[in-house]
């Protein structure tokens, strides 16, 4: 199989999506890698370890996409790459199609096979494509509150720790999944007052066994909510459902409540956001301030540190890019029940559905799909 790596062109993208170790591997395995030169650069990898890796060094992005059986890239299409996608294109990346209505329509329309990271999810619910960006996510949220707290920035003023006779800034967390819990755990590492809230018992009552610092539970709903920001200093939505739009759960008439110089850090951006006043900011413009309260919506936060974030990310994507590469996408998504999760756009079909609910379009099970599909007659077999 043909595999294209062409480089990520969202406004302050540096992640590439298959670092030299992972173009070795595919070439291990017998299949062509086409590299777009320089798409390696921001994450730090030259074209000629690419090159030495066994890639195939192309100067476009238009030739790596016109070659290519599979395109993996890190985020999704954007307008000026939809020309490119096609029935016989197998796309693996991060999708977040319940946000995108026009790139929704666009794979829909095109008839590629389209795979989302977000939505791959193995028999235990975890989301191991997700996992490694949300741990950065994370750990960056708490990295940007302590940033932004600052006067100069805009914020409160605010040391996060504090110091002996003065209080440390107090930090809201809604959800405590991989985002949350890994917020918590660099937060209440600067010394902050934490406040995780989930509608998850037994995860609030585990994160409370195993991380360390002031923090506090609280059962996620309207009230507490309200309650907790505040006081807030800052607040990280870290929310999701699968596949879906993020639950909106700070609403516009809430912010006033909230101390002048806070700080909202909504991770959940990608996925519509879980504060109703959010929008996707970038790393070059960050922030803006709405009723006094700073808000940050930058919606591809892991680009800021991409050499760590593509290595991790391909650590989790390599084992089924692989899978579909040497099976044939058809075979893959037959085989790996949680690769098949992941699949969202097949000819022209809805087959995640969430994605299917939000936009009002119908709902094609990917199982059913394939009963219905001769794998002489799908791509990529």
């Amino acid at each position: 199989m043909d595999i294209g790596i062409p480089t990520e062109i969202k406004a302050d993208e540096h992640r590439v999506s298959l670092p030299p170790a992972g173009v070795r591997e595919f070439v291990r395995r017998g299949h062509q890698v086409l590299v777009e030169s320089q798409a390696g650069t921001g994450s730090g990898f030259t074209d000629e370890e690419y090159f030495d890796a066994g890639a195939t060094i192309l100067d476009s992005a238009a030739r790596v996409w016109a070659q290519a059986d599979m395109v993996i890239k890190v985020k999704e299409p954007q307008p000026s790459e939809y020309p490119h996608l096609h029935p016989d294109l197998v796309l693996f990346t991060y999708l977040h199609l319940a946000a995108e209505a026009e790139l929704t329509h666009a794979m829909l329309q095109s008839g590629v096979t389209g795979i989302a990271y977000e939505t791959v999810q193995d028999a235990s619910d975890r989301l191991p494509l997700l996992e490694p960006m949300s741990e950065v996510a994370g750990r960056m949220a708490a990295q940007v509150v302590s940033h932004y707290l600052e006067r100069h920035k805009g914020g409160r003023g605010m040391l996060m720790g504090g110091v002996p006779g003065v209080a440390s800034a107090h930090v809201v967390i809604l959800g405590a999944g991989t985002v949350g819990a890994n917020a918590a755990k660099i937060a209440l590492g600067m010394g902050a007052n934490v406040t995780l809230l989930d509608i998850n018992l037994d995860r609030l009552r585990y994160l409370e066994d195993v991380l360390d610092g002031n923090l506090n539970t609280l059962y996620s709903n309207s009230g507490n909510i309200a309650a907790a920001i505040r006081t807030a200093d800052a607040l990280i939505g870290s929310v999701l459902i699968t596949g879906a739009r993020a639950p909106m759960l700070v609403t516009r008439d809430m912010l006033p409540t909230m101390p002048a110089g806070s700080i909202i850090v909504d991770v959940a951006v990608d996925q519509g956001g879980c504060v109703e006043t959010t929008r996707v900011t970038t790393h070059s413009h960050p922030t803006f301030v709405l009723d006094g309260v700073l808000h940050y919506g930058v919606a591809n936060m892991p680009g800021a540190v991409p050499r760590t974030s593509s290595l991790a990310l391909s650590n989790a994507t390599l084992p089924y890019a692989l899978k579909i590469a040497d099976l044939g996408a058809a075979s893959a998504l037959r085989t790996d029940a949680a690769l098949l999760k992941g699949l969202n756009t097949f000819d022209g079909q809805c087959t995640h559905p969430a994605v299917a609910k939000t936009f009002g379009l119908p709902y094609n099970a990917p199982s059913e799909i394939l009963r219905r599909v001769d794998p002489s007659e799908m791509v990529l077999i």
